[in-house]
């Protein structure tokens, strides 16, 4: 190729001195002409590159079952690889172009062998970006951290480019280059902090799976409440709820507490935990006449019959003088409502019947007696699970005035404000 370059750029000379031309106006002359004939060379060479390589291979890739070669096209890797082989051609011919012209020669071959390698690498930038474009389609990569590998490749990889180029525009060997940027790495820990612990922070996300695409997640740190939808080296971006993006560092993920609902989605029902309070002085014991009345509520009839008759057999048993309520044993209206509510989740279509059904007291307070229910939805999608507690919840409150409760709450101001 040097040799075909030397003949193609060296015959104006020998012809313009023939024609009576001194040797500076020759040389000048079919320097001219000679730049004029790189150019347009170049340009052929670009449009038979782009036809090749851009044409063609979209073609190409209409025909082929994978998506990678559509991907190459929609980053534009075949245009950036149609440009760098002119400028490679360029490369070539200025030596021999500016052979007499060293000055000239320097510059402009240290100018293009800058660009050929900017050139390069981002085309190389346009592969990587293609490759993680595919990977993200395929199901076993589309909640993987692929950007945050993309970016840690593509900083090392701009961190020799800029060793080159500026081993190129100083003179400097590669290897004296490197000597001094590891005598400046302090510096530049301290200018890449972010990236280095946010590349920390994606590989111990990835090995550690803590955190994938499409996850929810909750952050009270960020305001971060919905869907991770994209983590790459410096951040992790999620869709809240209310359609706003919240931007977390990287490294924040592996150095404060997050909550990741991802076991919930995949567990078999999603937690319904809530209480009413109930006052305290409403509370009390059961008589006769209230539970024959209280057995008309079909859920716990049969068990008011057999818990009656049980609690009858045991105070006879012992002799105990019923002319106190608080003598022996006896039902209490707290105790035959949290009956009844186990009865009623159990019966309700909305929760997982496989899953805790619980009601509990919990401990007393000075606004009442916590009564929880503490079960899980069969549906965890966030609107239906909202409208199956509030559904619970409602026939829940509707329910106490039935038992003689009252629900504790806080006694609204009687007269003008002062």
């Amino acid at each position: 190729m040097h040799k075909l370059l030397y003949k193609i750029f060296n015959f104006l000379y020998p012809i313009f001195r023939d024609w009576g031309m001194s040797r500076n106006f020759a040389s000048y002359t079919s320097l001219v002409f000679n730049i004029a004939i790189m150019v347009a060379l170049a340009y052929v060479i670009y449009y038979i590159a782009k036809f090749l390589l851009v044409t063609v291979t979209a073609v190409f890739a209409q025909r082929t079952k994978t998506k990678f070669d559509d991907y190459l096209i929609q980053n534009k890797t075949t245009r950036y690889t149609a440009y760098l082989i002119p400028f490679f051609f360029i490369y070539k011919a200025v030596p021999i172009i500016l052979d007499k012209y060293e000055y000239w020669e320097l510059i402009f071959g240290k100018i293009v062998g800058v660009y050929i390698v900017l050139l390069g690498l981002w085309i190389v930038r346009t592969i990587f970006n293609s490759l993680r474009d595919y990977l993200k389609q395929k199901p076993e990569y589309s909640d993987k951290p692929i950007d945050s590998f993309v970016q840690v490749i593509m900083i090392i990889l701009w961190i020799f480019g800029v060793a080159i180029i500026i081993s190129k525009l100083f003179g400097i060997k590669q290897g004296e280059l490197l000597t001094i940027l590891g005598t400046l790495s302090a510096i530049i820990i301290l200018i890449f902090r972010d990236t280095i612990l946010g590349f920390v922070s994606s590989v111990q996300v990835a090995i550690n799976d803590m955190v994938r695409i499409g996850d929810w997640i909750t952050m009270d740190k960020f305001g971060a409440d919905g869907d991770v939808i994209e983590i790459n080296l410096t951040t992790v971006k999620v869709r809240n709820f209310d359609n706003t993006i919240t931007t977390i560092p990287t490294y924040a993920l592996s150095s404060d507490s997050f909550q990741n609902w991802r076991g919930m989605q995949k567990s078999d029902g999603r937690r319904i935990k809530r209480h009413i309070l109930i006052k305290s002085s409403s509370i009390r014991f059961l008589n006769n006449d209230d539970l024959n009345h209280m057995k008309n509520v079909q859920l716990i009839s049969n068990y008011i019959d057999s818990r009656q008759a049980e609690i009858e057999k045991y105070n006879d048993l012992r002799g105990i003088d019923k002319s106190l309520a608080l003598n022996g044993r006896n039902m209490t209206n707290l105790g035959l409502f949290r009956k009844y509510i186990i009865q009623y989740l159990l019966d309700h279509p909305g929760l997982n019947k496989n899953m805790h059904i619980m009601c509990r007291q919990l401990q007393s307070t000075a606004h009442g007696v916590p009564l929880e229910i503490y079960v899980f939805s069969s549906d965890k999608r966030w609107a239906n699970y909202e409208y199956i507690m509030a559904d619970i919840f409602d026939h829940v409150m509707a329910s106490v005035i039935y038992f003689d409760l009252e629900i504790f709450e806080l006694p609204s101001q009687i007269g003008p404000l002062s």
